[in-house]
């Protein structure tokens, strides 16, 4: 996997999008704050389907093992997102 020349390859930037989403899941604290937010699958969703959108984008001009990478992130993620629709949603007041 090649890097560009400020050395961020494309797997650091896919798997970045994905710590992102996992912020977003509530799995990861929030890199700025530390702090573990609520789960936020409207833009869990987001990340998911920009990522998706890569994938279809970049379809062919991939290494192997990016592409690989890209292909078992989305699916991880896909799988995530369902099992947090299903999660009870706890409304505080």
């Amino acid at each position: 996997m090649e890097s560009t020349e400020s050395g961020l390859s494309f797997a650091q930037f896919i798997l970045s999008l994905g710590t992102t989403a996992a912020v977003h899941f509530g799995d990861l604290p929030d890199p700025v704050s530390g702090e573990r937010g609520d789960p936020d699958l409207l833009a869990a969703s987001q990340m998911i389907e920009l990522l998706g959108l890569l994938q279809e984008k970049t379809r062919g001009n991939l290494e192997p093992a990016e592409a690989k990478l890209l292909e078992d992130l989305l699916y991880d993620l896909r799988m995530r997102f369902v099992q947090a629709q299903q999660q009870p949603r706890i409304v505080q007041p």
